[in-house]
Order: C-alpha cells, then structure tokens, then sequence
C-alpha cells in the first residue's frame, strides 16, 4: 500500500499533467530512486553482521521504500547468522538486478506440499495395516455420566396452549414489508403509517410532482414503496424509514434522460482538507441534507403512477407529472449535484 501511494504521488494527473509531488514540494521528483518491484536482489550485511570469510549479501525481493527513510525494504529468501528468512528489512546498500523476477513462496503452496506428503505417508501406513491384528472390543457396560447440578431443567407451569401464548414473543420476529398492503396489515402499521406519511410530507412540501393528463402515445413509471427499520447497535428499534422510489428501469434513454453522472469527492481530498484541519487547529462542520435527491430539477417531462395508499379521489385517472427529481430516477444524482453546484457557486464559492 505505502509502495503504491508513493509511485501515484510521482504520476502525473490527468487534470493538471503535474504530479502530486510537484504540486505539494514545487520541485520535481527524482525518478532515479524508483526501482522495479519484485525483482530479485543481493542486500550487503552492515560490518557488524558480516564475517570476515562469510557472505556478503544475502538474496532478497525487492517491496518497496522505507516510510521514514531514504532506505528501501526487501524481504528475505535466505537466512544467515544474523537474519532470518521471511522477514522484511531496510537498507541502501543492495545490488538491483532487474533481470530476475522471483515470486514470494505462498503459504497454500506450503500447506499443499506438506498436505500431498502427510497423504503419502498415510497410503504407505495403510498399505502395511493388513499384518496388524485389530484391537479387542470391551465388552464391560459403562455407566452413564452424571452431570450433577450443572445443568439445571427449566419447567413452566401450565398447559401446553397457555406456555405457548407466554412465550410466544420469542419467534415474533417479523420481516421488513415487502410491499404497502403488507405495511397496513402489520403489527407495526401505526409506525409505518407514520413513516410513510412524513415521506409524502416532504415531497408534496418539495412540490415534486403536480396532477396533470397523461399525454397520448406516452407512458407512465411505476412506484414503490422502500420500507426499513433502521437498528440500534444494541438491536433495538431505532426508526422506521419509508421512501418512495419510482421503478427506473423502464426508463428510455434519449427521451426519459440523458446523463446520468454526478462528481463524487475523491478520498484523497477528504484526507487532505482532515490533515489541514488538523495542522491548523480549524473546527469541521457536517452537515446532511434530508431527501437530497427531491432538490434536483428536471429538463425532462416523467410522468409516474399515483403512488399506492395516496390516490386523489376524483382524479384517479390522471396521473403525476414531475417538476422535480425523486429517488430511483436515474438523473437523479446529476440533478441533485447540479442543484448544490449552483447554489454553493452562488455563495462565492469557486472550483478548483
């Protein structure tokens, strides 16, 4: 991982042509100090580890630099007096030669040779087990072992149908509903009534959709209901979570949507703007924005389904003409980042 954060930090970017290095040091990186990885090397022994008629070096792989040093790391293949075999050392002092490749034995290869040599040594142990008479069966009767009052017999007083009802809630463990019907018939339906209300709340508040005809030779989308409980560490209910989510899959490209990107924060930025905050003494602020995706306006005319459990009496024949972006459409995320991009921009903020 060090080895291949230091080589992408000599790359150039595919935005600016420069390296990171270069960005962040202003000087160019000295690509002279790369070296091919996994190649077979000879490491020499400091004085202190080295006889006067023993070896020299020792053979090793190269894997990489050293984090706080200038040094490289190897891992050795031959041990000697000073230093074993399978570990990992640092040193400049090497011989490179990038001419032999070699590969770290893999432990499966051990274990499969030692595995094929325990069967060969069973076959030649079964080969010459006819000679061996076979054993004596005891015919002595053994006695049952008492456990004593280790273990301890939970009864229940009662009948069969009253223990049952007693302790019927150990295997009421119910599913997430699949479908709304099944959310209305549930012993939770009070919870879920709420959930899915505040949903429907947000969005008739966000003015996503309005009633309107369908238009001739168009088709409308089909919704869905998402039901979740959300869980506490502990296991206990935390929420019920409903979302509305229109079934995006029937939708047409070129005529339902066009892109459907959206620029997502790369894990190197976030790690840089932490390591500032961190060097500056600043303080971060986060911050989530409820039901993003109804934000995004559309260029495109969707028309959807009135949603199960929410059909306007007298208007069951027209159907919802969006104005703005729900969960599951495919530009989606495109239209919720073009919303915040001009709002942030609208802010004085500037890209980089």
């Amino acid at each position: 991982m060090l080895t291949a954060c230091y080589i992408l930090n000599r790359t150039p970017n595919k935005r600016s042509k420069n390296t990171p290095y270069k960005l962040w040091c202003k000087k160019v990186p000295n690509l002279s100090y790369l070296k091919v990885w996994g190649y077979r090397e000879v490491v020499r022994l400091t004085e202190p580890k080295r006889k006067m008629l023993g070896e020299r070096g020792i053979d090793c792989i190269f894997i990489g630099y050293a984090e706080h040093s200038k040094a490289y790391r190897f891992y050795v293949l031959e041990s000697n007096d000073f230093v074993s075999v399978n570990t990992v050392i640092e040193s400049r002092d090497a011989t490179f030669d990038e001419e032999r490749f070699t590969s770290i034995p893999r432990p499966r290869d051990m274990i499969h040779q030692s595995s094929s040599k325990s069967a060969t040594q069973a076959e030649d142990v079964s080969g010459g087990a006819s000679s061996v008479p076979e054993p004596r069966k005891s015919t002595r009767a053994r006695k049952a072992t008492s456990f004593g009052s280790d273990f301890q017999l939970y009864l229940v007083e009662g009948s069969r149908n009253e223990t049952i009802s007693q302790h019927q809630y150990c295997f009421n463990i119910e599913e997430d509903p699949k479908t709304f019907s099944e959310a209305m018939t549930s012993r939770d339906v009070h919870f879920w009534k709420e959930a899915i209300h505040d949903d429907i709340d947000s969005i008739m508040h966000n003015n996503t959709w309005v009633l309107a005809d369908l238009p001739p030779g168009c088709k409308a989308l089909g919704c869905k209901w998402i039901l979740k409980r959300k869980m506490k560490v502990d296991s206990t209910i935390d929420k019920y979570k409903a979302r509305l989510v229109i079934q995006s899959f029937r939708q047409k490209e070129g005529i339902d949507f066009f892109d459907t990107y959206a620029l997502v924060a790369r894990i190197s930025t976030i790690r840089l703007l932490l390591a500032l905050t961190a060097i500056h003494n600043l303080v971060i602020h986060q911050m989530d924005v409820k039901t993003s995706f109804l934000n995004g306006e559309l260029d495109e005319e969707i028309y959807m389904k009135q949603p199960e459990g929410f059909v306007m009496p007298g208007n069951e024949h027209k159907v919802c003409k969006f104005k703005k972006s729900l969960y599951g459409l495919k530009q989606a995320p495109k239209q919720w980042h073009q919303k915040f991009d001009d709002v942030v921009l609208s802010n004085g903020f500037a890209l980089n």
